[in-house]
């Protein structure tokens, strides 16, 4: 298995609150200069994660720009790169990902969105619905993988034509290209392109299902790939001292901002977050869906709604268990991000028994610093 982290780059704070949008968020105690998302990314480096996630949409900063300047301030750490298909060529991205390759010493990863929000995109200039977007990213993977091999081509689809395309020489370290989507469209998409399928954490009969799937799908293009979870995690000595912390949080969502959120949620056409917003229901009743699962943070944030609550060795034992269901990477996070990130990797690694691949100059878990 291998481990990520997430970078907050919308603000951190010692509350749950929107990821990619400014509506309904929660106050940040913590602005995302590059001086703290530095050391929310030392934190990680030091505790063993591989790499860190960042969000990308109309509520944070450019993925690409915020990486490049927290690369710099980190030594081994990996950048899984948001980017929203379709806002730029991916001619472009191409060439963008050949220069953060430089600067970063090759460690890029990209995680292609592909967008779920209709009023989000329109804001952004993009008015095709929900399966034609997926058809575009399609294309643009199509054409950004094309461009990597370094050799000239030309391309003919419905969203990109390219006459005489592709980087002058092959790109030495191609970054891996991450996934998601829970719509038969975005499936069949992450069959034919992606390296790693990611899914939002659901109970382990859900997430086995859809390992199985997108398995067979990948193998009906002669393709096998990985497949990871995100998830939150709420973890402490004891399960009351966890579970108390989640009713902190879940104290810290006021009706207000619940109902805005939920109202949002609504008018959205991803089905991955239809899924995400089935688990609760929009309401705070109910929210434990499988053994330490928790569906509260869905409540108020979009994309990943859920946590693992528990003991140390119980959100270890969770994660060995989606572990044994196929799931190869998980991208973790928790409230704040930097203390959390420190906690996960000297508390929770430590106790999971399946296989864990080490980042690369991991450092020993005694050296960690904990507060």
């Amino acid at each position: 298995m291998t481990f990520h982290w997430f970078l907050p780059t919308s603000g951190d704070s010692q509350q749950v609150g929107a990821a990619t949008v400014t509506a309904g968020a929660a106050r940040h105690d913590r602005a995302a200069t590059v001086a703290y998302l530095a050391e929310v990314g030392r934190a990680a480096e030091r505790a063993g994660f591989t790499a860190v996630l960042t969000p990308v949409g109309s509520g944070c900063p450019d993925p690409w720009i915020v990486c490049a300047a927290v690369a710099q301030h980190t030594e081994r750490l990996g950048m899984l790169v948001a980017v929203r298909a379709g806002f730029a060529l991916p001619t472009l991205i191409a060439q963008q990902a050949e220069a953060f390759q430089a600067v970063s010493g090759g460690r890029l990863a990209v995680n292609i969105v592909t967008g779920g929000d209709p009023a989000e995109q329109r804001a952004y200039g993009d008015f095709l619905d929900h399966d034609a977007r997926y058809a575009r990213t399609d294309e643009f993977l199509e054409v950004l993988r094309r461009c990597w091999r370094g050799e000239p081509f030309d391309f003919a689809g419905t969203h990109y034509r390219i006459a005489g395309g592709g980087l002058a020489t092959p790109l030495a370290d191609v970054p891996p290209v991450y996934f998601g989507g829970a719509s038969p469209a975005a499936e069949a998409v992450a069959a034919r392109h992606a390296d790693t399928y990611l899914m939002w954490g659901e109970p382990p009969a859900a997430v086995a299902a859809r390992v199985s799937r997108i398995r067979a799908l990948a193998a009906e293009h002669g393709r096998d790939l990985r497949t990871g979870i995100r998830l939150h995690v709420i973890a402490r000595a004891t399960a009351a001292q966890a579970w108390a912390e989640a009713d902190r949080l879940l104290d810290g969502m006021s009706p207000e901002r619940i109902a805005a959120a939920q109202a949002r949620f609504r008018r959205m056409d991803s089905v991955g977050q239809a899924r995400m917003a089935a688990l609760h229901g929009g309401t705070a009743d109910g929210l434990t869906i499988a053994p330490n699962l928790w569906a509260g943070v869905g409540l108020v944030r979009e994309g990943a709604g859920t946590a693992l609550v528990g003991s140390y060795a119980e959100v270890a034992a969770r994660i060995d268990e989606y572990a044994d269901l196929g799931i190869d990477e998980f991208i973790l996070s928790g409230w704040p991000h930097r203390e959390e990130a420190e906690r996960v990797g000297v508390e929770v690694l430590p106790r999971v028994t399946a296989p864990v691949a080490a980042a690369p100059g991991r450092s020993p878990v005694a050296e960690v610093p904990t507060r």
